[in-house]
């Protein structure tokens, strides 16, 4: 009797020892969210409260792809607004509104998610109809219309999203939203009246060439002129391999 009760002593240690030497496994909560179960708006959101992650990826391939300063100055804007939303937090060091067994362990005043959108929305809200304030037909003043309303809705959707999946309260949302729409006013003023006029001088650098940067700023429609400019390149050498060919 005495034999098994060590026996099963020495099983129970030896479970034990060989849990703790497992490594704890922990989930990724930058893009994981819960919803509850069967409630399709509730995932509806969820899958909405990711937009912020698509945006980066945007513009990530616009500044690998594009080298252009304002979409280099902008992400930079964006940086920025979560380093700031970074040290807000944890200053405040408010809590959210339910723990969720550590997948969130961060603080939520304010809200990332809403301070991030609502600085896009009011930034790019700002850069459609004051900096791309050119003469267009009635067509393209609808379209940056249906821009700007379509970031304000985005950025609706996912601070609703937050509150909706209890992510956060209504006032970490608020002062999330609020900070966002301060710092992307403030951003675009900084980059509109100090930043955009040293951008020449930026683009004529060495170090410019070499990244391939480009200034943008004075052309009015970049996809029409690239359009046009392409076109017009490609119909040049098309005549131009044509008088070869004859002449061979």
């Amino acid at each position: 009797m005495v034999s098994l009760l060590n026996e099963s002593l020495d099983v129970i240690k030896s479970r034990f020892a060989h849990s703790a030497d497992k490594p704890e496994w922990i989930p990724l909560s930058l893009t994981l969210v819960e919803y509850p179960q069967g409630d399709l708006f509730g995932k509806f959101l969820a899958v909405i409260s990711l937009v912020p992650f698509a945006i980066i990826a945007g513009f990530l391939a616009l500044i690998l792809f594009r080298r252009d300063l304002h979409t280099i100055v902008f992400f930079s804007g964006v940086i920025i607004n979560e380093c700031i939303n970074f040290i807000l937090k944890h200053t405040i060091c408010q809590a959210r509104p339910i723990k969720r067994d550590g997948l969130y362990t961060e603080y939520g005043m304010p809200s990332t998610h809403a301070q991030f959108m609502w600085f896009f929305a009011a930034y790019a809200s700002f850069f459609i109809y004051i900096r791309l304030n050119y003469n267009c037909t009635i067509a393209e003043r609808f379209w940056r219309t249906v821009v700007v309303i379509g970031c304000i809705i985005a950025a609706v959707l996912v601070t609703y999203s937050r509150v909706y999946l209890l992510y956060h309260s209504n006032i970490q949302v608020v002062w999330g939203a609020l900070i966002g729409v301060v710092l992307g006013i403030a951003w675009f003023a900084i980059t509109h009246t100090i930043l955009t006029p040293l951008f020449p001088i930026i683009v004529s650098w060495r170090i410019s060439e070499y990244l391939l940067l480009r200034d943008t700023t004075l052309i009015p429609n970049v996809l029409w002129f690239e359009y046009t400019s392409i076109r017009t390149e490609a119909r040049a050498r098309a005549r131009k391999l044509s008088a070869i060919g004859r002449s061979h």
